[in-house]
C-alpha cells in the first residue's frame, strides 16, 4: 500500500478474512465510509472534478477533495491484529519504514498508469507530484527510486501511538483540514467516529473444501460464491470446450445479475442469497443467462488463513503536506456507485468488489485473492476452479490462461488469453497475444499438514512470495 503509487495508498479501504483454526470465519470490513457527518447538507457533493483517462481504454473517474471518502484499511488492519495477531504492533511496521525511508523502486505496473493520470490526478499536490516526477515534469521511469516525503514520519508515527493518530490525533486534522479546504466532506467526525466492522464470513462448500469469502454489503464476495456453485461440476485436468461454456455462461448470468440486481439494490443482502440460492440449485444459467487493488494472503502451519485486499480507487491526487498520505477517490468510482453517491448517507459504506478468500479442507488451509477491479471475481473463480477442482499445483493454476465476460461497452464480448480451446458462443472474442495484468493478479498461499507449504504470485503483475523458516 505505500510502495505502489498510483494503484494503492494507505488512506484506502480493505477487507480482511480470517480463518483460524477451530474457529468460524470472519471477513473485517475496513473499506471506506461516505463522509459527512456533521456538516449541512447543502456543503456536500463539493469539490470534486471529473477526468476522463484512455487508461483501460477509456474511462471517467472523479478527483480532488470532493471525492475522498473516509478510510477504513487502517482500522481494519488493527482491528485484525488485536485478535489474531501475534507480534508487537510496531513490528508490523519496521519493513515499510524502512523500506520507504530508503526510497523504492517505481514498479512497472504503476508507472502504466501514471503515464495516463500523473499529471491529471497526481499533479494535483506539490509533494506528491515531485515525488513522481522529474525536473521537466514528465513522470520517472519504471525501476525509478522514489522518495514519498514524509510517509516514513507518518507511518512511524502509526507505530508508535496506534491507529487511533490516523482517526483522532495530527494526522486526523491534517487530512480532514486538506479536504475542507477543497470544498470536500471528511470530517474530524468522519474519521473519529469510523469502527472497522467485523462480520461473519460468506461460506460455500464445493467438493470437500468449505470457501470463506466476503459478505454483503460488498457485492464481490457473494458475485464469487455463485459462480463457484455455478461451477461445481467442472472437473478433469484442464479446461475443455464444454468446460469453458459452463465457466462462460456462468460468468455471463452471475454479472448480468449483478449489472441489473445488484448494483441497483436497496438490500444488498436479500438479492445476494436469491443470487446464490438460484446457483445452488442449478437454475442460475437458464434463469440469468443472455475498480485499482492489490492483495496479500498468508497462511501458517498452525492451520490460519488471512487474505486482505485494500484499494485507493483510481486516487483523488490529494496529499495533505507533511503526511505522505496519498487520499483515496472512493467517491469517484463511477463504476461502483451506479446509484449515485447522493443516494447515501454519511456514515454509509461504499459499494466494493472485492472478495479475499480462505478456504479450508482436511489438514489445508488456502488463502486467495487477486485485485482487478471487475475482474477480480472472475479471476479468482476459475484459480480456484483450476487448483480445487482440477487439481493444478499452485503455480500453474495461477499461471493458466483466463477469460473474462465483460458487460461494459456499447455490446457484450470475451476477453481472453492464448491456450483457451474456446466454445462457439453467441459473443465476439477480444483475444490477447499474452498473459495480460487486465485478467488480476491473483496471490495464494497454501499450507498442507502432509506437503508443507506452496506459495504462487501472478505473472501478470509485479507480485512475490515468501515462505519464512525455508
Amino acid at each position: 500500500m505505500n510502495t505502489e503509487p498510483g494503484v494503492c495508498s494507505f488512506a484506502g479501504g480493505a477487507y480482511v478474512t480470517v480463518w483460524a483454526p477451530g474457529q468460524p470465519p470472519v471477513t473485517i470490513d475496513g473499506i471506506h465510509a461516505v463522509p459527512g457527518l456533521g456538516l449541512d447538507p447543502d456543503l456536500l457533493g463539493r469539490g470534486a472534478k471529473s477526468v476522463d483517462l484512455d487508461y483501460g481504454g477509456g474511462m471517467t473517474t472523479i478527483v480532488g477533495p470532493g471525492s475522498v471518502a473516509v478510510p477504513g484499511a487502517l482500522a481494519a488492519f488493527e482491528k485484525a491484529w488485536r485478535r489474531y495477531g501475534k507480534v508487537h504492533w510496531p513490528a508490523l511496521f519496521e519493513p515499510s519504514i524502512d523500506v520507504v525511508r530508503r526510497g523504492f523502486p517505481l514498479s512497472g505496473s504503476c508507472h502504466y498508469y501514471l503515464g495516463y493520470c500523473g499529471e491529471l490526478i497526481y499533479g494535483r499536490s506539490d509533494e506528491g507530484y515531485r515525488a513522481l516526477h522529474d525536473e521537466n515534469g514528465e513522470v520517472l521511469p519504471a525501476g525509478s527510486t522514489i522518495h514519498v516525503p514524509y510517509l516514513a514520519d507518518s507511518l512511524e508515527l502509526i507505530a508508535e501511538r496506534g491507529a487511533r493518530v490516523f482517526y483522532e490525533g495530527e494526522l486526523a486534522r491534517a487530512m480532514s483540514d486538506h479536504v475542507r479546504r477543497g470544498d470536500g466532506a471528511l470530517t474530524r467526525e468522519d474519521l473519529s467516529r469510523y469502527e472497522a466492522v467485523e462480520r461473519p464470513a460468506m461460506t460455500a462448500d464445493i467438493g470437500s473444501w468449505r470457501i470463506a469469502t466476503n459478505p454483503p454489503p460488498a457485492v464481490g464476495g457473494a458475485i464469487l460464491t455463485a459462480m463457484l456453485l455455478a461451477c461445481a461440476n467442472i472437473s478433469g485436468r484442464d479446461w475443455d470446450r464444454r468446460s469453458l461454456e459452463t465457466l462462460i455462461r456462468a460468468h455471463r448470468a452471475c454479472l448480468d445479475f449483478r449489472r441489473d440486481r445488484l448494483d441497483l439494490a436497496d438490500d444488498v443482502g436479500a438479492e445476494s442469497a436469491q443470487l446464490i440460492a438460484a446457483a445452488g440449485d442449478g437454475k442460475l444459467l437458464g434463469a440469468w443467462a443472455s475498480s485499482s487493488t492489490i492483495h496479500t494472503s498468508a497462511v501458517d502451519d498452525e492451520g490460519l488463513g488471512c487474505a486482505i485486499t485494500a484499494s485507493a480507487g483510481y486516487g483523488s491526487g490529494e496529499m495533505p503536506a507533511g503526511t505522505g498520505l496519498w487520499l483515496n477517490n472512493g467517491l469517484g468510482e463511477v463504476e461502483l456507485n451506479r446509484r449515485g453517491v447522493e443516494t447515501l448517507a454519511p456514515g454509509a459504506r461504499m459499494p466494493s468488489n472485492m472478495a479475499p478468500c480462505v478456504a479450508r479442507a482436511d489438514g489445508t488451509i488456502l488463502a486467495i485473492g487477486t485485485p482487478g477491479a471487475d475482474r477480480i471475481t472472475t479471476a479468482a473463480h476459475q484459480v480456484i476452479v483450476n487448483t480445487l477442482q482440477m487439481g493444478m499445483p499452485l503455480a500453474e493454476a495461477v499461471a493458466h490462461p483466463r477469460l473474462h465476460v465483460d458487460l461494459r461497452g456499447d455490446y457484450d464480448r470475451i476477453a481472453a488469453e492464448p491456450g483457451l480451446d474456446l466454445p462457439d458462443i453467441d459473443l465476439p472474442i477480444e483475444p490477447f497475444d499474452s498473459l495480460n495484468m487486465y485478467f488480476g493478479g491473483v496471490c495464494a498461499a497454501r499450507h498442507d499438514e502432509d506437503f508443507g507449504f506452496d506459495v504462487a504470485a501472478d505473472p501478470r503483475r509485479e507480485s512475490g512470495t515468501c515462505v519464512a523458516g525455508e
